[in-house]
């Protein structure tokens, strides 16, 4: 194996205070993260850049939309498992989750609006037309949370790259082994 599942203690020093922070908030520690923390700096990127995205003006539900966004292009099997269950809590609508899943558009044009401009976003690296921002900006988003999708993409490009660079297992609490 190439990236060690690391016990708080088996980790670098560096990695354990954001380790054990996860653990506590989750309840468990995932592998993801233990894998993740052969990196400490990783690690704790990820960590401080998913909790600065959870500050964002987006809401709770446009937040979600965008990580299953990426993590459907990037086709992280974590990030889809884990952002489908945060939807089902949110009591999102089951055809926005289907669709997200299926890379599909969404039913709902503000949802899809985000869904768009954030693969337009990938897609330009940045460099989206006035068009994509304006069409963005009709369905009632702001020019800060257009940043604030270059922060989720950032971030979470980050975890579904790593994930899949170590190869992480889906954890049995989101129906793994």
């Amino acid at each position: 194996m190439h990236f060690p599942v690391h016990t708080i203690d088996s980790a670098p020093a560096d990695a354990r205070r954001a380790m054990t922070a996860s653990a506590a908030r989750l309840g468990h520690l995932p592998d993801a993260v233990a894998q993740m923390a052969t990196s400490p700096r990783l690690l704790d990127g990820f960590l401080k850049m998913s909790a600065l995205f959870e500050t964002a003006t987006l809401d709770q539900l446009s937040r979600e939309v965008l990580i299953m966004t990426v993590a459907t292009r990037n086709e992280c099997h974590i990030c889809i498992a884990m952002h489908t269950a945060k939807l089902t809590d949110l009591r999102a609508d089951p055809e926005v989750i289907s669709a997200l899943r299926d890379q599909r558009p969404l039913p709902d044009p503000r949802l899809a609006a985000l869904q768009e401009f954030t693969l337009a976003v990938l897609d330009t690296a940045g460099g989206v037309s006035d068009e994509q921002l304006d069409a963005f900006h009709r369905h009632g988003y702001t020019a800060e949370q257009a940043l604030e999708v270059v922060l989720g993409i950032g971030t979470y490009t980050l975890s579904t790259l790593g994930n899949r660079l170590t190869r992480a297992p889906l954890d049995p609490a989101l129906g793994g082994p």
